[in-house]
C-alpha cells in the first residue's frame, strides 16, 4: 500500500487518480459515534487485481478539509469514474452527499441478489469477502480502532488498505451472478486503463489528458494554473451560451446509440440508395430522436429548472446540424451497405478511452489518456475518423487540431490503420474541421513529443526560478481568458522573465501621479524604479558597487563573474556567478570580511540561488516602501480573494498572501525590538480594511501591550473589542473554535465544502475572519494559559482555513519554549523581521535559516512560502486612515 499524508503528495495523487474509469473506495471517520464525526482517511483501489492491497492509496485528510473537498472535486462529482463502494450511503455523508456522481453500492446489488441466493450468513463486506469470494484470516479486529489518532499502526493501515481489495473482489462476484455481459467492460478496463504505474523506470512523469495538451497548445500558463491549481480552461468567445456542453454531449451519445439500437432508424435505408435524400433522412432520424429520447429529457430538465428552457433550444439546434451531418454520411455508406447494417457498421461503438506512452526526446516516456466524442467510418474514403464535437466556435482551431490529432495517432496505436480526424462546431452554425491521415503524420504527429516534454518542464518549473511558462502567442485569447485575473496576478515578470511568488502589480488610474515605474524590458537592472515616489529619486550606481565587490572577492582569490544588480528599498542585491572551481562554500563565508574591506554598516546576506549567488549589501540612501503609494481604497465583492500585504520586492511590486491558500492561511510571524514588526502588523491589517467591507470580513485583535492598534479599538471590522488580558484571549480562541465548528455544521448541511462555496450558494453570507494575535509571548507565562492557547491554535491551524478563519501569531520573542513545535506545526506560512538570534530566526523560518539575524530592521522581512525565500521590505502606514463604509 501507499500511505500518503503529505498535502502536496496527496493532491498529486488525487489527479493522478481523476484519470481512471473506476475505482473501489473505503473511508474511516474518526469520533464516528460522537456529535463531531471527521473524516479520517480515504482509500482507494484502482487495480482490480490486486489481491494483497499493494497498489492502494490511503489518503490520509484527517484535519484537512480542502484536501477531502479536492477529491469530492476531482474524483466524487466527475461522472466519467464509477465509484464503488460497499455501503455508499455511509461514505457519501463525507464525500459528497448528492453531488456524487456514477456511484455503485455493492450493498445494494447484494441485496438484490439476497442473501439466500448468494448463501452468505450476512452482506457484511466482510463476510461477503469470506464467504462468497473465498478470502481467508479476514480481519476485524482493527474495526474499533482509533482513527483520530496519529501515527497509524502498521496494523490499521493494513486493515484499511484490504477494504477495498474485498471491495473489488466482492464487486466482480456479484457482477458475475447479476450482470456477466458488464464484468469484462469493468474490470478489463479497469486494470489497464486504470493503471498509474509507468512501464519504465525513466517515466516518472505525471499522466497528463488530450484535454491538457490541447490547452496546452492554446495557452502554457493556463495549461500551468490548472494543472497546480485546477479551474476552468474554456476559451468561449464572447456571446457564446455557456452550460450547454455537457447536455449536448450526453445527448449525441444518446443519438448514436438509439441510431444502433432502434429498428425505426433502419427502416429509413430501406429504399435503393439511388433513392435517398439526405434531407429525409435528417427530417426522420431528427423526429425519431426528438419522440424518444429529446422530449422525455426536456421535460425533466425544464420541470427541475423552467429557466433552461432556452439553453435547451440552444442544444436541439445543435443536435439538429449534427444529425444532418450524420445523415450525409449514412446516405453515402448505404451505396456499400445494407438498410439493416449500414448504421451499425458507420458508428463504430467500441471503449472510447484511450492512453498511449509516448517516447519523448530525452528518453522518458510520457503517459496521455483521454475520452473521445464519436469515431465513424467513411466506406467512400475506407477511412475512420475520429470526431470531437464543439457547442461553440473554437477561438483557437490550431489547438483543436492538436487535440483531435492526438485521439487519431492513439487510435493508430491501438489499430495498426490510419484514421482521419474532425471537429464538428455545432453552434452557432454548422461547421466542419477536417484533416487527413496524411496531413497529420508529417506536422502535428511529429510535434507532439517535443510539445509534451516542453509541458512537462513547464509544470517543473517553481517561483522564484527564471524561465516560467510562457504567455501565449495569441493575445486576443487573454481577453476571453477563464483565468485571467489569477494569471496576470499569478505570472508578474521583471527584466529576466523570474516570477517572484504571488506578487501582484497595483492597478493604479491611467496617468496618475503615484503610478508605478516599472523597468521596461531591455534596460539595465540598475534602471528599475524602486517603488512609486512623488519626487524623483536618484539610485545607486548598482553596477558601480558589483565590480567593487567582484575586485575584493578576487584579492581573497575568489573569482566570480557579474551577472547584473537589483536595487531594492534597503539593499542592493549583486548576481554573482562563481568561476569554474569555486565553490559557493567559498563565498558564504565571506559575510564578515566583506562587511570590514566594503566599509559596511551591517554584514551583507550571501544565498545561492538558481544559477548565481546573490550578495545583499545595506543601501546608504535607504528607502521607505509607503503604504499609500502601493495599496488604494478599492472596495471588492465578496467573492474576492482575501489577500494581505506582506510587502515589496526588488522590482517595485507588491507581495501579497492569499488567506485561502493552504501554504498562507496561516502566519506565525516574528521580529525583535526594532525590526518593524507593529508596522508590520498595522499595515498588513490596513491593506485587509481598504478592500472588504465589514459585511465580507471581521477583524479579532490580541494586542497585551495596547500600543499596536489603538487607532482601531472602534473600527466596524471588530469581530469582538481587543483583547488585552490573558484570560479574554483564551476566550476568544475558544469562541473562534465554537464558531469554526458551527460553520462546518452549516456546510455540511448545505453540501458545500468550504466557505467560498457556501457563501456562493447561500443568501446570508458568512465573512472571513481574521485573528492578529500580537506579543503571543506574554500569555505564554503560565502552563494553564500556554496549554489553553496551544489547544486552540492547533485546532483552528489544523481545521479552520476552510471555514475562513485566520491566524496571523506575532511575538518578539520566538524562543523554542514559546513557539512550540505544535504551533510552529500549525501555522504554514512564515514571515521573520530581523531576530535577536540566529536560534530565533530559525524557530521562525525553520531548518538551519538563520538568515534574519541578520536583516536590517525597520522593515526588512523574509518571507517563506513553500520551500521559496523572498527578502522584502513591508509597508509603512505614515498615517491610519480608516476608509468611510
Amino acid at each position: 500500500m501507499q500511505y500518503l499524508s503529505e498535502a502536496n503528495e496527496i493532491r498529486s495523487q488525487i489527479t493522478k487518480l481523476s484519470l481512471a474509469k473506476t475505482l473501489w473506495l473505503d473511508t474511516e471517520i474518526a469520533d464516528w459515534n460522537t456529535p463531531y464525526p471527521k473524516l479520517s482517511l480515504i482509500q482507494v483501489l484502482a487495480n482490480p487485481t490486486d489481491s494483497a492491497g499493494e497498489s492502494v492509496y490511503i489518503l490520509d485528510v484527517l484535519h484537512k478539509p480542502d484536501l477531502a473537498a479536492y477529491f469530492i472535486n476531482q474524483i466524487m462529482v466527475n461522472p466519467n469514474i464509477e465509484k464503488v463502494f460497499h455501503n455508499a450511503s455511509f461514505d457519501l455523508k463525507y464525500l459528497g452527499g448528492q453531488l456524487a456522481q456514477n456511484v455503485t453500492c455493492t450493498l445494494k446489488l447484494a441485496r438484490k441478489i439476497t442473501r439466500e441466493v448468494l448463501q452468505v450468513s450476512n452482506l457484511q463486506l466482510k463476510t461477503l469477502a469470506a464467504e462468497l469470494c473465498g478470502f481467508s484470516n479476514v480481519n476485524k479486529e482493527e474495526q474499533a480502532s482509533d482513527w483520530g489518532k496519529r501515527p497509524l499502526s502498521g496494523k490499521q493501515l493494513q486493515y484499511a488498505a484490504m477494504d477495498t481489495v474485498y471491495l473489488a473482489a466482492v464487486h466482480r462476484r456479484l457482477l458475475e451472478i447479476s450482470h456477466p455481459n458488464i464484468i469484462n467492460n469493468i474490470f478489463d478496463m479497469a486494470s489497464t486503463s486504470n493503471s498509474l504505474k509507468k512501464p519504465t523506470e525513466k517515466s516518472e512523469k505525471s499522466s497528463l489528458t488530450v484535454t491538457k495538451v490541447r490547452v496546452a497548445f492554446e495557452s502554457p500558463r493556463l495549461f500551468y494554473l490548472n494543472q497546480h491549481f485546477g479551474g476552468n480552461t474554456l476559451f468561449l468567445p464572447r456571446n457564446t451560451q455557456n452550460g450547454i456542453g455537457k447536455a449536448f454531449h450526453l445527448l449525441a451519445d444518446e443519438f448514436v446509440s438509439l441510431a444502433t439500437h432502434e429498428p425505426r432508424f433502419q427502416d429509413l435505408f430501406q429504399p435503393s440508395a439511388a433513392q435517398l435524400q439526405v434531407e429525409e433522412i435528417a427530417s426522420g432520424m431528427q423526429q425519431l430522436f426528438y419522440e424518444v429520447k429529446f422530449y422525455p429529457y426536456l421535460q425533466q430538465v425544464v420541470k427541475k429548472d423552467a429557466n433552461q428552457a432556452q439553453a435547451m433550444l440552444q442544444v436541439w439546434q445543435g443536435l439538429q446540424r449534427l444529425i444532418k451531418r450524420f445523415a450525409e454520411l449514412l446516405v453515402v455508406n448505404r451505396r456499400y451497405c445494407d438498410a439493416e447494417t449500414v448504421i451499425r457498421k458507420t458508428f463504430i461503438t467500441e471503449e472510447r478511452s484511450l492512453e498511449y506512452y509516448f517516447n519523448l526526446p530525452d528518453g522518458t516516456q510520457q503517459r496521455v489518456g483521454g475520452e473521445f466524442d464519436c469515431l465513424v467510418y467513411n466506406f467512400e474514403l475506407k477511412r475512420l475518423c475520429v470526431v470531437e464535437f464543439k457547442t461553440y466556435q473554437p477561438a483557437d482551431a490550431s489547438a483543436q487540431l492538436a487535440q483531435v490529432a492526438l485521439y487519431s495517432y492513439m487510435l493508430w496505436q491501438k489499430k495498426k490503420v490510419a484514421v482521419d480526424s474532425a471537429v464538428y462546431c455545432v453552434l452557432p452554425e454548422f461547421k466542419e474541421y477536417q484533416y487527413t491521415w496524411e496531413q497529420l503524420e508529417n506536422t502535428v504527429h511529429q510535434l507532439i513529443p517535443y510539445k509534451l516534454q516542453q509541458m512537462q518542464q513547464w509544470l517543473s518549473w517553481e517561483p522564484p526560478n527564471p524561465n516560467p511558462p510562457p504567455p501565449t502567442t495569441q493575445p486576443y485569447l487573454c481577453e476571453i481568458c477563464p483565468q485571467q485575473q489569477k494569471c496576470q496576478a499569478y505570472f508578474v515578470v521583471d527584466n529576466s522573465q523570474c516570477f517572484v511568488g504571488q506578487a501582484s502589480r497595483l492597478p493604479v488610474e491611467e496617468g496618475g501621479q503615484d503610478a508605478p515605474k516599472f523597468a521596461q524590458r531591455g534596460e539595465p537592472p540598475h534602471a528599475t524604479s524602486l517603488h512609486p515616489t512623488r519626487d524623483e529619486e536618484v539610485t545607486p550606481n548598482a553596477d558601480a558597487i558589483g565590480e567593487e565587490l567582484v575586485a575584493t572577492l578576487q584579492s581573497f582569490g575568489i573569482g566570480v563573474d557579474y551577472h547584473g544588480a537589483a536595487v531594492g528599498p534597503a539593499f542592493i542585491r549583486v548576481k554573482l556567478k562563481p568561476q569554474l572551481g569555486v565553490k559557493v562554500n567559498s563565498l558564504l563565508k565571506l559575510s564578515a570580511d566583506l562587511q570590514v574591506q566594503l566599509g559596511l554598516a551591517n554584514s551583507p546576506l550571501i544565498s545561492p540561488q538558481a544559477g548565481y549567488v546573490s550578495v545583499d549589501l545595506p543601501r546608504p540612501d535607504r528607502q521607505v516602501a509607503r503604504f499609500e503609494d502601493y495599496i488604494k481604497s478599492q472596495p471588492l465583492p465578496a467573492t474576492a480573494p482575501v489577500k494581505i500585504a506582506i510587502g515589496v520586492n526588488l522590482e517595485g511590486q507588491l507581495v501579497e498572501a492569499d488567506l485561502s491558500d493552504p501554504n498562507t492561511c496561516h502566519f506565525l510571524v516574528g521580529g525583535t525590538t526594532g525590526s518593524g514588526k507593529s508596522e508590520f502588523l498595522r499595515s498588513l491589517l490596513l491593506s485587509l480594511l481598504v478592500r472588504h467591507s465589514p459585511q465580507h470580513l471581521q477583524i479579532a485583535l490580541v494586542d497585551p501591550k495596547r500600543v499596536t492598534f489603538p487607532e482601531f479599538e472602534r473600527m466596524r471590522w471588530l469581530y469582538s473589542p481587543v483583547v488585552k488580558d490573558s484570560d479574554r484571549a483564551i476566550e476568544l480562541m475558544e469562541e473562534l473554535v465554537t464558531e469554526m465548528e458551527s460553520r462546518y455544521q452549516r456546510f455540511e448541511k448545505a453540501g458545500c465544502a468550504d466557505l467560498s462555496t457556501y457563501n456562493q450558494r447561500s443568501q446570508q453570507l458568512l465573512p472571513r475572519i481574521v485573528c492578529i494575535f500580537d506579543e503571543y509571548a506574554d500569555f505564554m507565562a503560565e502552563k494553564e494559559t500556554r496549554t489553553a492557547l496551544e489547544q486552540s491554535i492547533k485546532r483552528l491551524g489544523a481545521m479552520a482555513r476552510a471555514a475562513g478563519i485566520h491566524l496571523i501569531i506575532a511575538t518578539q520573542r520566538p524562543e523554542a519554549g514559546i513557539v512550540t513545535p505544535i504551533i510552529r506545526s500549525n501555522l504554514p506560512g512564515r514571515v521573520a523581521l530581523r531576530t535577536a538570534s540566529e536560534a530565533d530566526s530559525a524557530i521562525i523560518l525553520g531548518g538551519k535559516q538563520t538568515a534574519a539575524a541578520r536583516l536590517l530592521g525597520k522593515g526588512d522581512l523574509l518571507y517563506l512560502i513553500g520551500a521559496q525565500m523572498h527578502r522584502l521590505q513591508s509597508l509603512f502606514a505614515t498615517q491610519i486612515s480608516l476608509p468611510s463604509v
